[in-house]
């Protein structure tokens, strides 16, 4: 999915910029007042997930130059995409009910205060439908930036222990060979031997090249020498605890790296107050973007809830311990249908 965003002094002028860069087949998932005055359109771009033309039928026309048009619009496209995905084609739907979505989110062991805010937005929406409500009022909330892995020059994988650092690396390292990119996998933890070892071994199965770096410097002249070579570098960094300000003190060295994206990696077993303290301390370390790991083996996504909503885009997540598993993009429709579908069984244990 390739992600937009516009802002233009109306609806029509931002129609019109949208479909300038982006052609006819873009899709608009939401829009707001922008705070500087105007209007902020999101677009996308997502052939696999979507019949483009029944959701241009439902998108504001360049005549529409009201919010309220537009919000008409992005309501039906809702529901023109659950129907399509089969959710609404052979299952009634679910009536709205705050107290009842406020229990589904307590049993993904959503933050109290994030549950509430979800089901007031939800509520203000007026949809009758529990799943396109709760989309709309994550859409508010959620800013989706999936990477770009033909194009994004360098990337450092930050986070905790545990989180999936290293799988991701190589997941995003595949991505980038299939793009046709050349890849170097680049080991910041050189105290860690197994890591190591294990991202060599993720490297040579994908015919990319590896380095073990001892250090900033080092891993500076390697991103360097990649950018003048127009490959790509991906760092695999040691977990530590972001929260801690000596921890990240000592990864501020290589965050400040020049053309070096600091990307957090979180899991979505953790617990999600823990996880919305470990996503603010990488925002503070200057991570924009976000992928969370582990929703194969998460029952309960009140972690994937947190990290989706906190000042960080979410990038991808992943489902599978293996390279071939991939990256995946999550939409607000799309948590919103796993929360919902699951959240009855999120206490007793069910399977997703």
């Amino acid at each position: 999915m390739q992600l937009r965003t516009f802002i233009a002094d109306d609806m029509r002028a931002a129609l019109a910029k949208m479909r300038d860069e982006m052609g006819p087949d873009a899709i608009i998932v939401s829009s707001q007042r922008a705070k500087e005055g105007g209007v902020l359109v999101r677009a996308a771009l997502d052939e696999a997930d979507i019949d483009l033309e029944a959701a241009a039928a439902a998108a504001p026309s360049l005549e529409d130059d009201g919010i309220a048009d537009f919000e008409t619009g992005y309501r039906d496209n809702l529901i023109r995409r659950l129907r399509q995905s089969g959710a609404g084609a052979k299952q009634p739907l679910r009536s709205f009910n705050r107290a009842e979505l406020i229990a589904l989110l307590r049993g993904h062991r959503a933050p109290e205060a994030l549950s509430h805010a979800l089901a007031e937005a939800a509520e203000k929406t007026d949809l009758c439908d529990m799943t396109l409500a709760l989309a709309s009022a994550l859409d508010k909330k959620m800013r989706c930036e999936p990477l770009d892995l033909a194009t994004v020059p360098a990337l450092l994988l930050i986070g905790p222990h545990g989180a999936g650092k290293t799988a991701t690396a190589a997941k995003i390292a595949a991505h980038a060979r299939m793009a046709g990119r050349e890849v170097k996998l680049i080991a910041a933890d050189a105290a860690g031997a197994g890591a190591v070892a294990r991202l060599q071994a993720f490297a040579n199965h994908l015919d990319a090249r590896f380095l073990i770096a001892d250090g900033a410097e080092t891993v500076a002249d390697a991103v360097l020498e990649c950018g003048l070579e127009k490959s790509f570098a991906i760092v695999d960094t040691a977990g530590f605890d972001p929260r801690n300000a000596k921890a990240r003190t000592a990864f501020s060295a290589l965050a400040q790296i020049e053309d070096l994206e600091a990307i957090g990696i979180v899991s979505a077993c953790g617990d999600s107050e823990e996880t919305t303290e470990i996503a603010a301390a990488l925002a503070l370390l200057g991570a924009r973007r976000l992928i969370v790991t582990g929703l194969d083996l998460a029952r309960r996504l009140g972690a994937l809830l947190a990290a989706s909503t906190q000042n960080l885009n979410l990038a991808h997540v992943t489902r599978s311990p293996y390279v071939a598993g991939g990256l995946e993009t999550l939409t607000p429709l799309s948590l919103a249908r796993a929360l919902i579908e699951t959240g009855g069984n999120a206490d007793r244990g069910g399977a997703q």
